[in-house]
């Protein structure tokens, strides 16, 4: 037989027993923000942050495309998750980092 009939394919699973998950994570203990930035940039971080929530959130509820995260389904995801409407701006960010991420 071949070396490479040995070898298993990408989409095979080399464990030889099921990894369990502990989920779902705790989140990690929050540190204040560091003191005298310009508003703005608290204001950056934030949103960086809440669009990172929701493109997770986006993921595992099986949304993989940027194409189908429209804003609504981002409106519906944040409330279903517990954090508040996004903006516009925000749901475009949500869809830069999907993209970027594949």
């Amino acid at each position: 037989m071949p070396a490479a009939a040995l070898k298993p394919l990408p989409t095979q699973s080399t464990s030889k027993r099921q990894v369990l998950m502990d989920l779902p994570y705790e989140p990690v203990a929050k540190s204040p923000l560091p003191p005298g930035r310009p508003r703005e940039w608290y204001v950056t971080h934030n949103r960086r942050l809440k669009a990172m929530r929701l493109a997770i959130a986006l993921l595992d509820s099986g949304v993989y495309v940027p194409n189908q995260a429209r804003n609504e389904k981002i409106r519906s995801t944040a409330e279903a998750i517990g954090v508040h409407p996004p903006s516009d701006t925000t749901c475009h960010m949500v869809r830069a980092l999907m993209r970027y991420a594949r």
